[in-house]
């Protein structure tokens, strides 16, 4: 398999992520929503990684996978702060031990889950573009 097509791969399946992002905040399920938009952008950057020749892509930290791409796309590292806002969704949107008190479905709402898919498209969007 060529490295353009596993990058190419893999940011199907960070679409894929953002598009079910949408679908269940629309539903009324925000945890699960900023959870996907967390993969979604945690599978874009990866692609970068695998559309470089990466033969694997370590980690779940947004932020950490940014930070290791040499040479730097400077459009995502103008992203870092999106990339840590969604680096913090990973855990507490699905784990009630990722919380002080109550459950994912209570801890996020319209207004993080509008958010996290927001971020996770600029992160995409940056992707899409320097794939091309």
């Amino acid at each position: 398999m060529k490295k353009t097509s596993e990058g190419l791969r893999w940011l199907a399946a960070a679409n894929d992520d953002l598009r079910q992002a949408r679908y269940l905040a629309e539903g009324g399920f925000h945890a699960a929503a900023c959870f996907h938009s967390q993969q979604a952008g945690e599978k874009a950057v990866k692609a970068v990684h695998f559309h470089r020749g990466a033969r694997a892509a370590v980690g779940h930290s947004i932020r950490k996978l940014i930070e290791l791409l040499e040479p730097r796309v400077s459009a995502l590292d103008a992203l870092i702060g999106a990339a840590r806002e969604l680096d913090l969704m990973y855990i507490p949107s699905r784990y009630p031990n990722g919380l002080d008190e109550g459950t994912p479905g209570e801890a996020f709402g319209p207004e993080q889950s509008k958010r996290a898919i927001n971020l996770a498209q600029s992160i995409l969007a940056a992707v899409t573009a320097g794939m091309q």
